[in-house]
């Protein structure tokens, strides 16, 4: 298995919605506040997958 890393713009929208989901356990956010584990799992995977995939 051969990882490469994420592009720039893949890092970011992982950042932003990992982030999203930190903050809505402390900040009420209408739509976060209520799966942020979800948010930071989402998070993690876009990561996850963009090192596994070539180009994402």
């Amino acid at each position: 298995m051969k990882l490469s890393a994420p592009k720039n713009v893949t890092w970011w929208v992982a950042v932003i919605i990992g982030m999203l989901g930190f903050l809505g356990t402390f900040i009420s956010i209408p739509v976060v506040s209520g799966a942020t584990f979800w948010f930071v799992f989402a998070g993690f995977a876009l990561l996850a997958l963009a090192s596994l995939l070539k180009g994402l």
